[in-house]
């Protein structure tokens, strides 16, 4: 296919991109005003978020494999009517339980469209320009995060929080309709081969009972869900290993370094950078006063940056071993998650800015030569189960993140709801999470760095 012919994909995609990375940060911006309107805890308004992640992470590596069998377009399409639905039913959300119901059909929409998205992409273009389109999709996902908590703390003080999601029902509609025109104009990579419903069941109760499970901490039924999970891992693995047409191909890892380790150390970084825009949210707009425009002006700083790094950084992975470029950008962002350490009520906001821009710069330079070298190191049979594994860790990262903000808080704010928590002690656990997470990174700055060459 002509780079012309390919348009419409790129296209699509790259709306994608930029629609689900929006609804994340434009809900972040939210989540203050939702927790006081259904007078949720902490704890529970951090599942508005978590439910999101969760059932995306569930169904990331199954609806990847099932890209391959039927085709990444059609399921592309697939998600992202389930999406535009799920959003348009969002709005009408009466309590917080339906909310978070609702949300976890979000979050298997968007797990449709993140496992197809990237291996559409690496399939239409060449070897020589997968960098710079690689740039530019991770450009739209960073202008999406750049736009999101400027327009929703916008949309949310003025119209209300529900508005949030009607800009992203209405751009599912575009994306839903750009796709439908090209759906059927593909040949599926592993048409005929049988798909691992059992291996399915056993991915999604591993994830799901270790997520609760720490969600359900310090209390001493969690360890039985973690234990739980733990098993049905095992038992995922072991299978995987010995059936003819695996869900994932684990010798995608064992036997391939640089697959293994960029998948690992993308898992670390979204682990370390996901809850930083959660936590600054509240801490803006609790304990500095800070309207949602002007706290969504100020969580602005980091995309703007990673949108005009993104592309740059993309092209000189091109060049460069992207093992290099990534593990200074990881570093970067350990030395952002230090300097967070020190936030306290009477902080500027530049110094918060400041912040910002370091973390953008160093997830800037880590994201986009990371997919390069994830996606370079296998053959094209396996873009769709390399994408869906490569966004699977992204999202996974992201729950993990969650999930440590969600023990931190039930330890240290309890069943207090949100609005009525002291600000020290906020802060006290943003300070404990921020160190964790500052030390998850250290260990992937090691990754990173020795998953091996991708440039002969």
């Amino acid at each position: 296919m002509t780079d012309k012919n390919n348009f419409p994909v790129l296209l699509a995609v790259t709306l994608s991109a930029f629609l689900t990375p929006f609804m994340g940060s434009a809900l972040n911006v939210a989540l203050p005003l939702i927790g006081k309107e259904f007078s949720m805890t902490a704890l529970a308004l951090s599942w508005v978020a978590s439910s999101f992640l969760l059932a995306a992470a569930i169904t990331l590596v199954p609806v990847g494999r099932l890209s391959d069998i039927y085709g990444r377009r059609r399921i592309f399409l697939y998600g992202a009517l389930v999406f535009t639905v799920s959003s348009s039913l969002c709005i009408w959300s009466p309590n917080a339980d339906m909310l978070i119901f609702l949300r976890v059909f979000q979050g298997i929409g968007g797990a449709m469209i993140f496992s197809t998205g990237t291996a559409l992409l690496i399939s239409d273009y060449p070897v020589n320009k997968r960098g710079r389109i690689l740039g530019i999709n991770l450009a739209a996902v960073y202008t999406g995060l750049t736009f999101g908590p400027f327009a929703g703390g916008l949309l949310t003080e003025h119209f209300g929080w529900r508005y949030v999601f009607l800009f992203s029902a209405l751009l599912g509609v575009i994306i839903t309709l750009i796709m439908a025109r090209i759906a059927g104009q593909e040949r599926p990579t592993a048409k005929g081969e049988s798909f691992d419903f059992t291996g399915s069941v056993l991915y999604g109760m591993s994830l799901f009972a270790v997520m609760y499970g720490f969600s359900l901490l310090p209390a001493s039924t969690a360890a039985v869900f973690i234990i739980l999970g733990i098993i049905c891992l095992i038992g995922f693995i072991t299978r995987q290993l010995n059936i003819p047409y695996p869900l994932l191909d684990i010798h995608l890892f064992l036997d391939n370094r640089v697959f293994a380790f960029s998948n690992l150390a993308a898992l670390i970084n979204y682990c370390a950078t996901f809850a930083v825009t959660f936590l600054l949210s509240i801490y803006l707009q609790q304990v500095k006063m800070l309207s949602p425009a002007q706290a969504g002006f100020v969580l602005v700083a980091e995309p703007i940056v990673l949108a005009v790094c993104s592309p740059f950084a993309g092209r000189l992975s091109d060049r460069f071993e992207p093992q290099l470029i990534a593990s200074i950008g990881m570093a970067l962002t350990v030395i952002g998650l230090c300097l967070l350490l020190f936030i306290a009520p009477e902080t500027s906001l530049s110094y918060i800015i400041a912040c910002l821009i370091l973390l953008g710069v160093g997830f800037a330079l880590f994201s986009s030569p990371n997919v390069n070298a994830t996606m370079s190191a296998v053959g094209n049979k396996f873009y769709g189960v390399a994408s869906a594994t490569l966004a699977t860790m992204r999202i996974t990262g992201q729950m993990f993140s969650m999930g440590i903000t969600m023990l931190v808080f039930a330890f240290i704010l309890g069943q207090h709801a949100i609005a009525d928590a002291e600000d020290l002690l906020l802060i006290k656990s943003a300070r404990i999470i921020y160190l964790i997470l500052a030390f998850i990174c250290v260990c992937g700055v090691f990754f990173s760095a020795t998953r091996g060459k991708v440039h002969k």
